[in-house]
């Protein structure tokens, strides 16, 4: 049994295939886990292409109504 759930911490990631003893995990919060981990990444490559064409105004407007 993980440590985590002596600390009435509830998993959320799977336990991999091998395990002997694998734990029970709710598999619709671990879908919205994914969920939120997706968005932050597409939010973190929308950044990334932001700060490049910071410096120049016109280029981030343009990018602002496109992404809009």
């Amino acid at each position: 049994m993980p440590t985590g759930t002596r600390l009435s911490v509830v998993p959320v990631v799977p336990p991999k295939s091998n395990l002997l003893r694998p734990w029970h995990y709710d598999r619709a919060l671990y879908r919205k886990r994914n969920e939120i981990q997706r968005l932050f990444r597409r939010l973190k490559g929308y950044r990334r292409i932001f700060s490049r064409f910071d410096k120049l105004g016109t280029m981030l407007l343009v990018f602002s109504f496109a992404f809009s």
